[in-house]
């Protein structure tokens, strides 16, 4: 089991520890209460949802409409999350493609940084619009799970708020830098090259 799927487990036992839930109700959970720790396709979802209970952590408590499952989290899957929480250290490890390709924006003239600075930026302003209005129905909301949802939330909304505004600082200087140099892309990699040589 990759590390991945091993934290897969814990956060669909965790989800079910607050409430039952179809896999349809879960994989909405996950794009929306957990959007901004850990994200999980359909395709994941089922599988292990599938794994949890023939390993007795999970149970099937009803059936629906076209044969859509609810699965309610039993005693030992219980006992399995806290000692996970309890006993485990966290995979601290992260990639990040978009920030990535940002260390290579130097191959890129003003126009076309822009151009991808903007969408980039474009992404976060939704993502943080989405959290936000989020934090608005969790501020509603009575149910004692729910707080810690929101406290999980306003790390998304400040790392959005962070992230923005490190983009609108990262691009001036791109540009900056590149005023600097006054290189193109071709004339940058000869200089290199000669520098080299």
């Amino acid at each position: 089991m990759s590390k991945g799927q091993g934290a897969l487990r814990y956060a669909l036992l965790g989800l079910l520890a607050g409430s039952p839930g179809t896999g349809y109700a879960l994989k909405k959970r996950f794009a929306i209460e957990l959007a901004s720790s850990w994200h999980a396709e359909t395709s994941q979802i089922y599988p292990e949802l599938a794994r949890l209970v023939e390993d007795g952590l999970i149970t099937e408590v009803s059936r629906g409409a076209r044969g859509s499952r609810t699965y309610s989290i039993t005693d030992a899957g219980l006992d399995e999350v806290v000692r996970w929480l309890k006993e485990s250290e966290p995979n601290r490890a992260s990639r990040n493609e978009a920030l990535m390709r940002l260390f290579f924006f130097f191959l890129l003239d003003d126009e076309e940084s822009a151009e991808l600075f903007r969408r980039e930026t474009a992404y976060h302003r939704q993502a943080l619009a989405e959290y936000e209005a989020w934090k608005v129905r969790l501020a509603k909301s009575n149910v004692y799970t729910e707080r810690f949802n929101q406290i999980v939330l306003d790390w998304g909304i400040r790392y959005e708020q962070a992230f923005i505004g490190w983009l609108e600082w990262a691009e001036a200087e791109a540009k900056r830098a590149r005023k600097g140099r006054s290189l193109s892309r071709t004339t940058g990699a000869g200089t290199r090259r000669a520098a080299s040589g």
